[in-house]
């Protein structure tokens, strides 16, 4: 039988490559200028390897019923990663995937189909763009992972994009965005307190070591209207192979401090990783 080969092309923003994994048969992992951006099992799409996609699998399976098909609008496709995961985990459901590279998706689909029955809808487009023209209370999650190169985009982070993704999520959906910052936070904080504007209740999930300053690393944002289960949150992301913490109530409110939301006009991008934040070996 022939081995995997990579696989290398020039997509819209970047040189994606595709490199199989030599420990797990069928499964990839996708680089874009040579930073990480999925992993993909097409055996077991329920196997999350990053760590913040196993969080973010982590929040979806505590905040809903276990099986309960869901509409999700997935803001950012990459491998398709987490559209995989619901469609294994929660059959039936109906999903969104909204990604500005549409040459990226059509590496994806060429090499990394998903299969024609799982409810995953492809969009070649920008996210905010298409949020704007999205019908309200249409989705109940929205997962915003969106990185132009390895930054966030401005138009992303804004309190008139998070009134959008309200607008679009049923009273009871949950918003969550893989964000990233290194202290003292000056974007994560203002990321923070922009959604914490729109929304009741918000939590974050990180590393101990990237709350505590240590390093640069990604972070969760977890934001609705209805309480969810952060002690079981907890109990999930402590228990992971590189732990997590979870900040809410008052220890959240501490972190962000005297941040204000940030509108359109004064929104910025993520800051740029240092040299090897997100390299692999």
């Amino acid at each position: 039988m022939d081995e995997p080969i990579p696989v290398t092309r020039a997509v819209d923003h970047g040189t994606a490559k595709l490199m199989p994994d030599i420990d797990r048969e069928r499964a990839w992992l996708l680089t874009v200028d040579g930073a990480p951006q999925s992993y993909v099992d097409l055996d077991e799409p329920g196997h999350l390897e990053f760590e913040y996609t196993r969080r973010l699998g982590h929040v979806l399976d505590i905040f809903v019923e276990p099986g309960r098909a869901l509409d999700v609008l997935h803001l950012g496709g990459g491998a398709l990663t987490l559209p995989r995961y619901v469609a294994a985990t929660r059959p039936g459901s109906r999903q969104d995937v909204v990604e500005a590279d549409g040459a990226l998706l059509d590496l994806v689909v060429e090499h990394l189909p998903v299969p024609a029955d799982a409810g995953i809808a492809l969009h070649g487009a920008d996210a905010r763009a298409w949020l704007e023209s999205a019908p309200g209370g249409s989705a109940d999650v929205l997962i915003a992972d969106v990185f132009g190169g390895s930054r966030v985009p401005a138009h992303l982070t804004s309190l008139e994009f998070a009134r959008e993704a309200e607008r679009v999520l049923r009273p009871g959906g949950v918003y969550l965005a893989n964000l990233a910052d290194a202290a003292p936070f000056a974007f994560l904080r203002s990321q923070l307190a922009t959604f914490a504007a729109v929304f009741e209740e918000s939590a974050l999930v990180a590393e101990p070591g990237v709350l505590r300053g240590r390093r640069f690393g990604n972070a969760v944002l977890v934001a609705s209207h209805r309480p969810f289960d952060t002690a079981a949150l907890a109990r999930r992301t402590a228990a992971d192979a590189f732990p997590a913490r979870v900040e809410h109530g008052d220890t959240l409110r501490l972190l962000v401090g005297d941040a204000r939301p940030v509108h359109d006009e004064d929104a910025v991008p993520s800051p740029e990783p240092p040299d090897g934040a997100f390299g692999i070996g």
